[in-house]
């Protein structure tokens, strides 16, 4: 048996005389030689691709991540460094390089440094043809398969599908891929130091590429960026420019905008209309999003989690790893090492601690990069800081903990516990435009928008006192706010604590008083009122049928929520949410469109243009001196509307609200319920990040000049009145001795109302 060096020598003897005097190989290599169709009619793997309604991709599905580009469209400085570097006499040679494959052979006899000697187009052939396997009879079968395939095709035909072919390291096929996979940019928005590390990825994509090794990715760069230049096609400014340029480096899932939830809806309803095929065809979907917004809600659940998560106590690192008694090069190896376990995030970096004290942390982050956390950016870990802390929150060398960047200072941090869900839609349309299902849909990818049934809470005493208006109960109403025992024991209470006294409705729901919406539910009906909601988008079936339902005890998800809220938004009207806008396939071709938004007529109202309009009245109320008050103090603008939603022991929080143009919902909860704590509100936490990302979507957008009110309304002691009971017959008080009092008597159809009402 030979030695492999001296295999690899007589496997070189045996290729060089071919290649050398351009021979045709013995006739055993021509055996089974594979057709040349897959190349000549190439149809390239397209993956599923999901983008925002403005075209920025959110996703690829499929096993190749791929995006193909005519060559028409590749930037001339990528053909010229993928040329420099890899077949740099490709324009002239015809399909094997004889010069190249000598030079090859040279090396290897002399000892030399081992040097490649395919050509762009036996490369081509190689991983769509044959296998990686170095004898003689595969290299045989790959010279004359790539001088079949250059009588067959035209030299720019074969390197622009070398371009969009060739496999670049982490699941990228094709340089745009790459290209966006490394750089989250297109190939014409690529440097010239980034062009270089890409096209030095051929060589060895699984083990070279700047996520795998940098240093390794680095290297081959200076390689490409040294043939370029000695081939003309760079300047020696050029040269040192680019090896002078600090690359970014995307790291693994980051993208430009972050909506895996939607990506993981369009996939699901892409599957179930064209089955798994729709994997590999190259199929686009489009979907509502706006990836402004999408940017904003995203940011502002996470924001917000992230704030609230930090008034609880520090919980200790994610884990400890063992590091070997050293320093330098050989500890930044073993960190780096140990945190090839440990998944990075965008917002929270994770981090090896190399050295604590009570004053400093030095934490080395996945990227390999070395910080100091000091400070303030402490504060929040002093617990597992101290000398006589538990091992559980201890911070030692080798523990692994998260960090935050604010401005240029680092802080200690921790994943949180907590779930955020917000979605926002069009209020006349349905569209959505933003929605964010949880904090992190790699941890829990449970879309907490549409799958999550969570009580509503307050947030639902707007619908229920739209019911009201349609029962005679008007903005003046008085109600008591004092303590109610219903007839089966039961006693709600205020969370501001008992009233002492009637107060007008618009006080109450600007209040959330427990005990005026019980009441006023009370007069108008369990039956009715659940089927109110329903004109909302609600399930009626998902919410009680007694009493509680004024507290919101019933279920929903955030969708159902910004939907009614668009309803109330947009004068009455009802919406059909829509998050998949479009399907078409790898051609163009529309495969499947959502229809237009429902016309707003008379058979698409689900309440009263005047009802609405009176709602907005009160929810402005809300946002201007009530529960929500915060909103238009931080917006600074009057043209928003809403109510804060928080249930019983605070397990889910709410903030449900709309511009005219614009409706959001916001929820914040634990998966397994348990309460937020005692201080936690809707409008302490799920308010902030509805405030956080409406300043965003709004911003730019004037302040809205306040409608002008409907039809069948009047002003009557300084509020609205629904015209028809300006001469008396609305309900002026509901009490518990007197029941419901109305301004002037009573119709023989009202006292039957009361006296038959469920």
């Amino acid at each position: 048996m030979f030695s492999p060096s001296v295999r690899r020598v007589l496997v070189t003897l045996a290729i060089a005389p071919s290649a050398l005097l351009v021979t045709v190989p013995s006739s055993a290599a021509l055996v089974d030689l594979p057709p040349i169709d897959r190349i000549v009619n190439y149809s390239p793997k397209l993956p599923l691709q999901v983008f925002t309604a403005d075209g920025v991709e959110i996703a690829q599905f499929g096993e190749e991540r791929r995006d193909y580009v005519p060559l028409s469209r590749t930037p001339r400085m990528l053909q010229d460094a993928v040329l420099a570097v890899e077949d740099v006499r490709f324009r002239e040679h015809s399909g094997v390089d004889p010069k190249g494959m000598a030079r090859a052979a040279f090396a290897m006899l002399t000892g030399g440094r081992k040097q490649g000697a395919s050509t762009i187009t036996q490369q081509l052939v190689r991983t769509m043809l044959l296998t990686r396997e170095l004898t003689v009879e595969r290299k045989a079968k790959e010279i004359m398969l790539a001088f079949k395939v250059e009588d067959a095709l035209s030299k720019d035909r074969i390197l622009e599908i070398y371009l969009n072919e060739i496999f670049l390291g982490q699941r990228a096929y094709g340089f745009s891929a790459a290209a966006q996979t490394y750089f989250g940019k297109p190939l014409d928005q690529l440097t010239l130091a980034e062009t270089a590390m890409l096209a030095g990825l051929p060589q060895n994509p699984y083990y070279a590429n700047p996520v795998a090794n940098l240093e390794r990715a680095l290297q081959r760069q200076r390689v490409v960026l040294e043939r370029m230049r000695a081939t003309d096609m760079i300047s020696d400014a050029q040269l040192a420019a680019a090896r002078a340029e600090k690359l970014h480096i995307r790291t693994p899932g980051q993208r430009s905008v972050h909506a895996a939830h939607v990506a993981e809806m369009a996939r699901l309803a892409v599957v179930e209309r064209f089955g798994t095929e729709a994997y590999s065809t190259g199929l686009r979907v489009t979907t509502s999003l706006r990836a402004k917004d999408q940017r904003a809600a995203h940011e502002a659940v996470r924001r917000g989690v992230l704030a609230f998560d930090r008034r609880g106590a520090w919980r200790g690192p994610e884990a400890f790893e063992t590091l070997p008694d050293a320093s330098g090069a050989e500890l930044e190896r073993a960190a780096a090492e140990a945190l090839k376990d440990h998944r990075d995030d965008e917002t929270l970096r994770v981090g090896m601690v190399l050295a604590a004290t009570t004053q400093a942390l030095q934490v080395q982050l996945a990227s390999g990069e070395r910080i100091t956390v000091q400070g303030e950016g402490l504060r929040w870990a002093q617990a597992g800081l101290s000398p006589k802390a538990k091992a559980p929150l201890k911070i030692t060398r080798g523990a692994v903990v998260r960090v935050v960047k604010g401005g240029k200072n680092w802080a200690v941090s921790q994943w949180p516990e907590a779930e955020a869900a917000l979605v926002a839609m069009d209020s006349k349309t349905g569209r959505v435009r933003a929605l964010v299902g949880g904090f992190d849909f790699s941890r829990q990818p449970f879309n907490h928008v549409t799958q999550s049934w969570r009580q509503p809470g307050s947030a639902i005493k707007p619908l229920l006192v739209s019911a009201a208006l349609e029962e005679r109960v008007m903005p003046a109403t008085l109600v008591d706010d004092l303590p109610y025992t219903a007839p089966n024991g039961w006693s709600p209470g205020n969370s501001h604590g008992q009233g002492s006294g009637p107060i007008t409705l618009r006080d109450g729901l600007a209040r959330s008083s427990n005990l005026v919406s019980v009441r006023v539910l009370a007069h108008v009906g369990t039956h009715r009122a659940r089927d109110w909601t329903a004109r909302f988008g609600l399930d009626a079936s998902r919410q009680p049928d007694n009493l509680t339902l004024a507290l919101g005890t019933g279920l929903v998800t955030p969708l159902q929520m910004a939907r009614a809220y668009a309803t109330l938004a947009n004068g009455g009207w009802r919406v059909n949410p829509v998050v998949v806008e479009k399907i078409t396939d790898a051609n163009g071709k529309v495969l499947f469109e959502a229809p237009p938004a429902e016309a707003m007529t008379d058979a698409s109202r689900a309440i009263p243009e005047r009802n609405a309009y009176v709602m907005g009245s009160l929810l402005n109320d809300v946002t201007r001196v009530g529960t929500g008050a915060r909103a238009q103090a931080q917006l600074k603008r009057p043209d928003v509307y809403g109510k804060t939603g928080t249930t019983n022991n605070a397990v889910d929080a709410w903030f449900a609200g709309y511009h005219p143009t614009l409706a959001t919902a916001v929820w914040m909860g634990y998966d397994k319920p348990r309460s937020l704590g005692s201080s936690a509100s809707g409008g302490n936490v799920a308010l902030p990040i509805w405030t956080d990302y409406m300043g965003a979507a709004l911003k730019g957008v004037p302040v809205a000049s306040p409608p002008e009110p409907p039809a069948g309304l009047v002003r009557e002691n300084d509020d609205w009145l629904y015209s028809e009971w300006l001469n008396g017959g609305w309900v002026s008080s509901i009490s518990d001795t007197g029941g419901s009092q109305y301004a002037g008597p009573p119709t023989l159809l009202d006292a039957l109302k009361d006296l038959f009402k469920p």
